[in-house]
């Protein structure tokens, strides 16, 4: 667990607390998203349902005593394809948790490129269906393609639009609409899943539940600038009020003050 008491930030939309370090990845349009072959559809497979799967269910239930509140929500929306949108505040967490929610379906999760840098699993990590952010205009067309791909065929994109990592966090940071952009133009559902921290008995570690609320739909009278912008704010707005059910804090974070006069 973090040891770290106390931490100071300057930008709450650009600084990373993660714990983890790793060298820049650059995903061009080399980068191959969408793989078809029975091989690859196998070792996704395997890597997901047969390796990852079980252990991250075995981790959340160990280390965070993990809970699901209102997965009911999702049931219905099985077959159809949608976003997930969730707080992010943990390093290895938050990479299995999302696995938890409606565990019958696959999720593909966008992640930073650095990701496939880790030493060993970074291959792993896209066979289990990470969508690696890209970094020219060409790779983007590809990363869009994939993510209409996947909602088409009905499997669900997981977001963290915080986009960096505040350790046991219990806010939710102003995050900005751009990756709304996505349910917007595809006209998809969102939901989003706020991990709330909670006291447990016998352990400083808290127990981590995770709220799922929707689904919210684009208002499609609008304008899509402001049709993300608007369905930003309620699901901005649903998970602060989900955030406000956390009772611990196992990490203080406190703002810099602006010495420039």
């Amino acid at each position: 667990m973090d040891k770290r008491k106390v931490i100071y930030y300057e930008d709450e939309l650009e600084d990373e607390f993660s714990v983890t370090r790793l060298d820049g990845k650059h995903i061009d349009e080399n980068y191959v998203y969408i793989h078809k072959s029975a091989f690859k559809r196998f070792t996704h497979f395997f890597w997901y349902r047969i390796v990852a799967a079980p252990l991250a269910k075995i981790y959340t239930k160990v280390a965070f005593g993990h809970k699901i509140e209102n997965q009911g929500l999702l049931k219905a929306y099985r077959k159809r394809g949608y976003f997930l949108y969730g707080n992010h505040t943990q390093d290895i967490g938050d990479a299995l948790m999302p696995n938890m929610i409606d565990m019958r379906v696959d999720k593909y999760v966008i992640v930073n490129p650095d990701n496939l840098s880790i030493p060993l699993i970074g291959h792993v990590i896209a066979s289990l269906g990470a969508l690696p952010l890209p970094g020219n205009l060409r790779a983007t067309k590809n990363f869009n393609d994939a993510i209409e791909y996947r909602i088409m065929r009905g499997d669900k994109i997981v977001i963290y639009p915080e986009a960096h990592i505040w350790p046991y966090y219990t806010g939710i940071r102003p995050f900005k609409d751009a990756s709304f952009s996505y349910p917007v133009k595809l006209s998809a559902p969102v939901f989003c899943f706020t991990n709330v921290y909670k006291k447990r008995r016998l352990t400083r570690r808290p127990r981590i539940v995770t709220y799922i609320d929707g689904p919210f739909f684009p208002d499609e009278t609008l304008p899509p600038r402001e049709r993300r912008k608007e369905l930003r704010n309620r699901v901005y707005e649903t998970m602060k009020e989900r955030a406000a059910l956390s009772d611990i804090k196992i990490i203080e974070y406190i703002k810099k003050e602006n010495t420039n006069d």
